[in-house]
């Protein structure tokens, strides 16, 4: 872990903003994206940049704007790494999103976010939050070697179910969905199952497959290597050097994901979900205008 200060924290704009408070991840999941070398990463992955002025650059940027927005954390660093029960930014910079009266829209796969439930749930009062949590592989014990370093899918069901209780609304992201590993009908339907008993709000599911890209591609095959031997030689005889990895099963698991969300009334159309995550109510948007 490193601390670094900084020039901003906010990105994007016309209504919504990202922000991330830290790069590279402790979580060690095998098939993580950030990995890639397309983000230029200068320090290793597990070496955490901390923007340790984070607080200091949201409070200025959020002062400055007269609209109020939801403001998006975790694309591309889990904002409930291991660190961030030490050096709580990711807390800090809740606190002031919910004292300036701006939305929050967070992606995790950690419990860890329970720490800060009774601030989510006043975020949501005042504007809107919406807990976005991963969910891929049903399985304990193989859970346990895909994403090595953060709580089992069984536990992240128990904190969408903890967030509902708060009525706070809650995504799911359902990828990736690894090709000859966790692509089966019996883990879809486990998962799919699970999300309608704790009332998700959507689903995010591009595609039952992965994406593999220089630098993370590396590290995958080499994951493969040591817990699935031999699997690294039949990924490149059947994808090659691709960057999208479908499933074999991808569209009999596609139809099966689609019917179930119809039937439960969750959302699966990802810019539905995209949408409901950005759209902050206007009665919310207008009240900038009237402090």
């Amino acid at each position: 872990m490193h601390f670094v200060d900084a020039k901003g924290i906010l990105t994007g704009g016309k209504g919504r903003f990202g922000m991330n408070i830290y790069r590279g991840c402790s979580h060690g999941c095998i098939y993580c994206d950030s990995r890639s070398r397309c983000y230029q990463f200068t320090h290793a992955f597990e070496d955490i940049e901390v923007k340790q002025n984070a607080p200091e650059l949201l409070e200025q940027a959020l002062k400055s704007k007269r609209q109020k927005a939801m403001i998006g954390t975790g694309s591309m660093s889990d904002p409930y790494m291991h660190c961030e029960e030490e050096l709580e930014l990711t807390r800090k910079c809740l606190e002031i999103i919910c004292r300036h009266g701006f939305g929050a829209a967070i992606q995790t796969k950690s419990d860890r976010i329970l720490r800060d439930i009774d601030l989510l749930e006043e975020i949501n009062r005042r504007a809107k939050c919406v807990v976005q949590i991963t969910l891929t592989t049903w399985d304990k014990r193989l859970c346990g070697i895909l994403e090595p370093n953060v709580c089992n899918t069984q536990r992240r069901v128990e904190v969408l179910d903890e967030m509902r209780k708060r009525g706070i609304p809650t995504i799911v992201w359902l990828t990736p969905i690894l090709p000859f590993i966790n692509d089966t009908e019996e883990n879809i339907k486990a998962i799919l199952e699970a999300c309608a008993q704790v009332k998700v709000k959507g689903i995010i599911c591009f595609d039952m497959g992965l994406t593999l890209r220089e630098g993370d591609r590396e590290y995958y095959y080499a994951a493969l290597d040591r817990e699935f031997p031999g699997l690294k030689e039949k990924y490149i005889r059947t994808y090659g050097n691709a960057y999208e990895l479908s499933s074999p099963n991808s569209r009999q698991l596609m139809d099966l994901f689609r019917s179930f969300c119809r039937n439960h009334g969750i959302l699966y159309k990802p810019d539905e979900c995209f949408d409901y995550m950005i759209h902050l109510p206007d009665k919310f948007k207008q009240m900038s205008f009237l402090e």
